[in-house]
């Protein structure tokens, strides 16, 4: 996992083409009892619209078979579209729908259960939000994962992330933290230590916030936000390999592309709009809490969900979204019937991806085009792994929340797996979920059709191969292998993707609706808000955009 090489072919042929054959040389009756498949996302349906034609050569649709009225429809079910339905509810208005393609709302944060025990589908956890993010704040106290206690907010620790949290399989052994420290030379810890200083050193120079809402770049980050990650470590002499290893690791985790990629800009932004980098011996004491649950963010999408009762109608392809005279009308193709309902609204929330929006919004604004052509997404793989019992371990720190494998692209290429009973406070390890993820973003679309056209089989064997490096038993433990697959799983923050405001270009203000001027998507009676509009994906852009939208 040490920075990926921007050659792309040599990537899929060194890369995952040499960890797919690895466990392939293992006995073929040795994987017999492994089961499982392909799960969590339903691509037929998305390829439906994908057939769609294209604004030139439209589809032709059958004509709706029956017409719905709302006063307000949400398009999309992830945490945009709940967060949207949640402020609608807490404004008294109770007159809308919202359509989600999937059969459970939630995007890449739903959850699902393997052997009996629940686990994740994609987003696992939710660091601790600060003030900057009053909305996620709210929502937190109302689901009573937060509250105050002598006045001050106290976070519910059974929802906190247990310790040991994070661990990393380094030079042979584990080792607490995912910093590369064991056994690292001087000029290893001095390039630490540089690295620190500059985080520190822009953390003055300007303000970094989650989310970012619609404050001016300082001209530091406007250079930043222009460049990608690798040249600016170039830039301050920051070459060595563990250093750069951690870095790629970190942006390709919540990212989804790495270091070559991903802007200078979202490289910085990952530390500075936290606690910082902290160099072995510089430690602060602070840490950022987290919230995690066997399920993922799935526990906080299905409370979104809940209120919504008939509300929210699953099994639904947006086909068309129109400004229309007195109001907006959107078609949508229901999966079950095989047929087109038609929705009149009032108004309509559109929180669907920005590639989407474009598509099935009807003459669709210049910005709005121009949006999606810019907006690059990278493809996840999420492995489920049911295991019968728990594993050997090497040598090290103690199994973790957090296992993360170093090594490099051709070795190592995942991000390592959580343990979904991680919160259980088992006395004895037992059988448990381990969830796998893999980040395709460096390798665009190639990345995505092997997403796609790879066997569950083959996927199988590379994720074996991998973690049976500290795992030599896993085999023989491993009882089912359940894999979701996002095709474009989040929006990666490429140079370039940020205008001077910090969002994404070309959106309109509506000041009337905050004095705290919130950045609203708006064109005619369209609301726009999906995590997209950030240019980078995590619950707390996704979640604050859909709340002001509504």
């Amino acid at each position: 996992m040490a920075r990926l090489r921007s050659d792309r072919r040599h990537f899929l042929t060194a890369g995952i083409g040499t960890a797919l054959p690895l466990a392939g040389c293992q006995p073929a009756d040795s994987m017999a009892h492994i089961t499982g498949g392909f799960a969590g996302v339903n691509f037929t349906r998305g390829h439906l619209l994908q057939s769609a034609g294209d604004a030139a050569q439209p589809r032709a649709w059958p004509a709706p078979t029956v017409t719905q009225r709302t006063d307000v429809l949400i398009a999309g079910g992830g945490v945009a579209g709940l967060a949207a339905a949640r402020a609608l509810r807490l404004q008294g208005v109770e007159d809308f729908a919202l359509l989600e393609l999937e059969d459970e709302a939630g995007g890449n944060a739903r959850g699902g259960v393997v052997g009996g025990q629940a686990c994740p589908l994609g987003a696992h956890y939710l660091p601790v939000p600060s003030d900057e993010a009053p909305e996620v704040q709210d929502l937190l106290e109302e689901f009573g994962l937060r509250q105050r206690v002598s006045g001050r907010w106290v976070y519910n620790e059974r929802h906190l992330c247990h310790s040991p949290q994070e661990r990393l399989f380094f030079n042979g052994a584990w080792q607490e933290g995912l910093l590369p420290t064991n056994g690292v030379g001087a000029s290893t810890l001095a390039q630490y230590r540089v690295f620190s200083a500059l985080v520190t050193q822009l953390q003055r120079q300007a303000r970094w916030t989650i989310p970012i809402r619609n404050r001016p770049l300082a001209p530091v980050q406007k250079a930043l936000a222009a460049i990608t990650f690798a040249s600016y470590l170039a830039q301050n002499g920051l070459t060595d390999r563990h250093l750069r290893w951690y870095l790629d690791y970190c942006c390709r985790d919540d990212y989804g592309a790495g270091i070559a990629t991903v802007s200078a800009w979202a490289g910085i932004h990952y530390f500075a709009s936290r606690h910082g980098f902290s160099a072995p011996g510089m430690e602060t004491g602070e840490s950022d809490g987290l919230l995690t649950w066997p399920e993922g963010n799935a526990w906080l999408t299905r409370r979104l969900a809940a209120p919504l009762g008939q509300r929210l109608i699953t099994g639904r392809v947006i086909l068309r979204i129109a400004n229309v005279k007195h109001g907006v009308e959107v078609d949508a193709f229901n999966t079950a019937t095989q047929t087109v309902e038609r929705w009149q609204a009032r108004r309509a929330i559109v929180a669907l991806p920005i590639f989407i929006a474009a598509r099935v919004v009807q003459n669709p604004p210049d910005w709005l085009r121009e949006a999606a052509a810019q907006t690059t997404y990278a493809p996840w793989l999420v492995a489920n792994l049911h295991i019968s019992a728990a594993l050997h371990d090497r040598p090290g720190a103690p199994p973790s929340w957090d296992n993360v494998l170093y090594g490099d692209a051709a070795n190592a290429p995942g991000l390592g797996y959580v343990d979904a009973s991680h919160q259980n406070l088992q006395s004895v390890p037992a059988a448990t979920v381990l969830t796998y993820y893999r980040a395709l973003g460096d390798l665009g679309l190639p990345g995505r059709r092997m997403l796609l056209a790879t066997p569950w089989a083959s996927w199988r064997d590379a994720i074996l191969a991998e973690l049976s490096v500290p795992h030599p038993d896993l085999a023989a433990k491993l009882t089912r292998i359940d894999i979701t697959r996002y095709g474009h799983a989040m929006a990666i923050p490429v140079p370039g993707n940020m205008n001077e405001n910090g969002l994404r270009p070309l959106y309109n203000i509506d000041k009337q609706l905050s004095k705290q001027y919130k950045p609203i998507h708006t064109h005619e009676r369209l609301n726009f808000a999906h995590s997209d509009w950030a240019g980078y994906s995590i619950f707390e852009e996704a979640f604050t955009l859909g709340h002001w939208a509504a």
